[in-house]
């Protein structure tokens, strides 16, 4: 038997039922799954045992609720533990029966958009996103190629623990594998489908690839639109993905887009589902300014039912009123892209997105997809003169909104932090004060040992106080 040594008395010791061998694991009580798959350090939480036994009780899972037959993709951006998860995940998926195609680098996107295309019963994607270089993650596709329902998720995560058997029986024995990088071709395919004669002409672009999967494939995808483009952290690199670069570090994007003289600048995250712009001027174009800017064009083409946006509640003030405004309607879910994603079915909605640059536009895609974005934007500021900057100077001021990010390394802590007194009234507090002037967001990362402080309101001095207070109590008395 192979254990993994003892830790704190605060995780469970399981021991696995018998799909690959006996197995002790040792997982944290709190849930795997997060707002966007399981994630963590690579070979601390996430390490080569755990990925096998997801890989085995999620083949288990998928076979069960889909009721039907195919392989899995499998798909990985550039970070150097995306080897081992992804073999430990190939054992495990194997070992339940399925085929496993894997797809290599490539963006989470070509996973979901690939995944009905080929008739496979599910995806699965190896990418911590923005996260740093250390951490990794495994994100789940269903046959549709969307992610995963929170029920499904939770079926997996019972199962591994040994809470739920699966009552689905592997057809085979084992499945196979088989390296299938040419499918990705497909997902190029599918990206230049919905705008066959784009021409960007005139028009000079700056790409961030953030070393991760947008390498190559991005620069592909705009080779034929007759712009100029200029790519930045283009190729592949385990060691520096999101390093001082990409959708989270903008700084090198407007450089470069200063240094080129450029129209638009577009950086992407390490799997390039999401995608942060930047205008002419450097200013930076968010989630929310994309948001805006599309939902316009689609409003006005009477292509948005009830004029719906649906967004998160990160969503800026300034935004929310000017869509207002127009006649549109801004609902409101938790932070999340598969919350946004399952309000717009529920609603009926055709556009959601985060502020962080994930965008869901179901006229074309049902998943998030950073250079899909990118395309239907520039289209757009070329349909307009071919100057972001204008239609930024057109939309909406932001009201002033910070972000402090506090590292809390403890998982309960960080999870259970609404117990603790000393934050909760340092928030009453903020609130009592600011009254309908703000508003006040604190959450923990559903992706990083992270817990989040955000403070909006009309006056900066009221947002730099609050932030501070609130982010010094959770200082104080949880990153202990």
């Amino acid at each position: 038997m192979v254990s993994i040594p003892a830790r704190p008395a605060s995780r469970q010791h399981l021991l696995r039922p018998p799909g690959l061998g006996w197995q002790t694991l040792d997982l944290p009580q709190t849930q795997l799954f997060g707002t966007d798959g399981i994630r963590g350090q690579a070979g601390e939480l996430l390490n080569a045992p755990l990925a096998t036994q997801i890989g085995y009780w999620a083949g288990r899972v998928l076979q069960q609720h889909s009721g039907t037959q195919g392989p899995i993709l499998l798909g990985q951006d550039s970070r150097n533990s995306g080897h081992m998860l992804s073999s430990a995940l190939a054992a495990g998926l194997t070992s339940a029966g399925l085929d496993v195609w894997n797809l290599g680098l490539c963006p989470t996107a070509a996973v979901a958009n690939l995944t009905p295309a080929v008739g496979a019963i599910g995806g699965v994607m190896i990418s911590a996103s923005h996260n740093p270089p250390q951490d990794n993650g495994i994100k789940f596709f269903g046959p549709e190629g969307t992610k995963l329902p929170t029920a499904v998720q939770q079926h997996i995560e019972r199962s591994l623990r040994g809470l739920e058997v699966p009552n689905s029986t592997p057809v085979r024995a084992w499945g196979q594998w088989h390296h299938r990088p040419e499918l990705v071709g497909q997902y190029l395919d599918f990206l230049r489908q919905p705008l066959p004669d784009l021409n960007l002409s005139g028009l000079k672009i700056v790409l961030d690839m953030a070393w991760g999967a947008a390498a190559g494939i991005a620069i592909q995808a705009f080779d034929s639109t007759q712009a100029e483009v200029i790519g930045i952290h283009g190729l592949p690199d385990g060691d520096r993905i999101n390093v001082n670069c990409g959708s989270t570090h903008l700084e090198p994007l407007k450089a470069a887009v200063r240094e080129h003289q450029a129209d638009i600048g577009f950086a992407f995250d390490g799997d390039a589902d999401r995608v942060i712009a930047v205008d002419g001027q450097g200013r930076i174009v968010d989630g929310d300014y994309i948001l805006y800017f599309w939902g316009k064009l689609l409003k006005d083409a009477q292509r948005l039912p009830n004029n719906l946006i649906i967004s998160t509640v990160m969503a800026n003030l300034g935004f929310e009123r000017a869509w207002n405004a127009l006649g549109g309607e801004l609902l409101r879910t938790q932070v999340g892209d598969q919350h946004v994603h399952a309000e717009m079915i529920d609603r009926g909605a055709k556009l959601g997105g985060e502020q962080s640059g994930h965008i869901l536009c179901h006229h074309y895609s049902l998943t998030g997809d950073g250079i899909l974005t990118a395309l239907h934007l520039a289209d757009l500021v070329q349909q307009v003169g071919g100057s972001l900057a204008a239609l930024v100077d057109q939309s909406f001021t932001t009201y002033p909104q910070r972000l402090d990010n506090i590292r809390v390394e403890d998982r309960d802590r960080r999870k259970n932090w609404q117990t603790c007194d000393p934050v909760v009234q340092a928030i009453a507090q903020a609130e009592a004060d600011m009254g309908a002037l703000g508003r006040v967001l604190v959450r923990p990362s559903g992706t990083e040992p992270l817990i989040r402080v955000m403070v909006e309101a009309e006056q900066q001095p009221l947002v730099d106080h609050w932030t501070d207070h609130i982010a010094a109590a959770v200082r104080q008395h949880l990153a202990v």
